[in-house]
C-alpha cells in the first residue's frame, strides 16, 4: 500500500508530537511492507508567520489531494490575550474544516488501566469507561453569522444555527457506530432553551427509529457534564453539537489521566483529517516533556479508518498498551509510584513504541 499523508505540525508542541507519529508510520511502513509519503504544510501561528494567512490556499490544495492528513496543534497566548487580532491561528482550523467537509469528529475515550491513577478521579468510577464521542465539527455558533461587535463595540453577536440534514449526517453516523458497540447512544442538547437544540433532538428522535436496536436517551448539556464526571460508565456512544462536543471531550481527558493520551478524527465525504485532542501547549513547547501518545493514537485512527489497515491499527495500540504495563511514562502521566528511570522525554518515548512495534 502507497498512501500520501500530509503533515500540519502547527504550533507549541505540535511539531514534537507529529514527528514521533511520523516515525511511528515509518515503522508500521517497515513492518508490513506499506510506504507512507509525506508531505508537509503550514497551519496556525507558523503559517501567519511566514505567509500571513493562519491557511494558505496552496496547503488546502495539497490536503485534498492527500490520502489522510495529520495535525499538530494550534494556537499562541498571544492570541488569546488579544481577541482584537483579525487574523488568528484557530481560522486555519475552522477553514480546513469547511472546506473539506470535515463534519464529524471522532474521539474515543477509552482507559488503559495502568493509568488509573493518572486521574484526579476515583478508580471506582472510570475502570472500564470507554465512551466515543460523535461531535459536529461545520455547524453551529462556531461558524454561524452573523458574527460582529454592535454599538461601538460593546455589544456582541454570535449566530448558533443547524440545519436538518447537517445533524441527519452525523447522527447516522453516531448510530451506525453504536450498532458496533454496546447499542447505546445519549444525545446531548439543551433543547429546553435553544431552538437549535430542538431541532437537533426532534430530528434524533426521527432517525432512531431506523435503529430499533439502539437504546437511546436524550440529555441536557449540563447534566451531561456532571455525568460523565459522577459515572462514565454508563455512557456508550454520545453525539453532541460542535460547541458542547468541544467542551464536554475535554472534561472527559480526566477519564483518562490525560488530554495527552487522547486521539481524534475529523471526518468527511473525502479526505481525513487526524489530530490530538490536547491544544498547542506553548509553556512546555521545546523542552522536550510533551506525550506524544495522542498523536500516536490518532495514527493508529488513521491506520484503521482512511487505509483501512485493522492489523496493523491495533499494533500500534497494542505498543502503547505495553508501553504503559512496563511502566513507562511521560511526564504528564507520571506519578509517585514511577521510578525516574521510566519516565522518558518526547522523543525517546517515541523511540520506545517503535521497539514494541518492530518487535511485537
Amino acid at each position: 500500500m502507497n498512501k500520501k499523508i500530509v503533515v500540519l505540525a502547527g504550533d507549541g508542541i505540535g511539531p514534537e508530537v507529529t514527528a514521533v507519529a511520523v516515525e511511528v508510520l515509518k515503522a508500521v511502513g517497515k513492518r508490513y511492507h506499506h510506504e507512507f509519503t509525506f508531505e508537509y504544510e503550514l497551519i496556525g501561528h507558523a503559517s501567519i508567520e511566514k505567509t500571513g494567512s493562519p491557511f494558505t490556499d496552496e496547503a488546502l490544495s495539497k490536503c485534498k489531494q492527500a490520502d489522510a492528513i495529520l495535525l499538530g496543534a494550534v494556537g499562541l497566548p498571544m492570541y488569546d490575550n488579544n481577541p482584537s487580532l483579525k487574523v488568528r491561528p484557530e481560522q486555519g482550523l475552522l477553514k480546513i474544516r469547511k472546506e473539506l467537509g470535515l463534519f464529524a469528529n471522532l474521539r474515543p475515550i477509552k482507559l488503559f488501566d495502568e493509568l488509573l491513577d493518572a486521574s484526579s478521579l476515583k478508580p471506582e468510577v472510570i475502570k472500564g469507561a470507554d465512551i466515543l464521542f460523535f461531535r459536529e465539527l461545520t455547524g453551529d455558533i462556531y461558524f454561524g453569522t452573523p458574527r460582529e461587535r454592535r454599538e461601538n463595540g460593546t455589544v456582541a453577536v454570535d449566530t448558533m444555527i443547524y440545519a436538518q440534514y447537517e445533524i441527519e449526517r452525523i447522527a447516522r453516523m453516531a448510530f451506525d457506530a453504536a450498532l458496533t458497540r454496546r447499542k447505546k447512544l445519549c444525545s446531548v442538547d439543551k433543547a429546553n432553551v435553544l431552538e437549535c437544540s430542538r431541532l437537533w433532538r426532534e430530528t434524533v428522535q426521527k432517525i432512531s427509529s431506523e435503529y430499533p436496536d439502539i437504546e437511546v436517551t436524550h440529555m441536557f448539556i449540563d447534566n451531561a457534564a456532571m455525568q460523565l464526571i459522577k459515572n462514565p460508565k454508563q455512557f456508550d456512544v454520545i453525539l453532541t453539537g460542535n460547541m458542547f462536543g468541544d467542551i464536554l471531550t475535554d472534561e472527559a481527558a480526566q477519564i483518562a489521566g490525560s488530554m495527552g493520551m487522547l486521539p481524534s478524527a475529523s471526518v468527511g465525504k473525502t479526505v481525513a483529517l487526524y489530530e490530538p485532542i490536547h491544544g498547542s501547549a506553548p509553556d512546555i513547547a521545546g523542552k522536550g516533556i510533551a506525550n506524544p501518545m495522542a498523536s500516536v493514537l490518532s495514527v493508529a485512527l488513521m491506520l484503521d479508518i482512511s487505509f483501512g489497515l485493522k492489523t496493523e491499527s491495533q499494533a500500534v495500540i497494542n505498543a502503547v498498551s505495553q508501553y504503559l504495563k512496563d511502566g513507562f511514562r511521560t511526564f504528564d502521566i507520571a506519578d509517585s509510584k514511577t521510578s525516574k528511570d521510566k519516565i522518558l522525554d518526547t522523543q525517546s518515548c517515541g523511540e520506545k513504541l517503535i521497539s514494541y512495534l518492530l518487535i511485537s
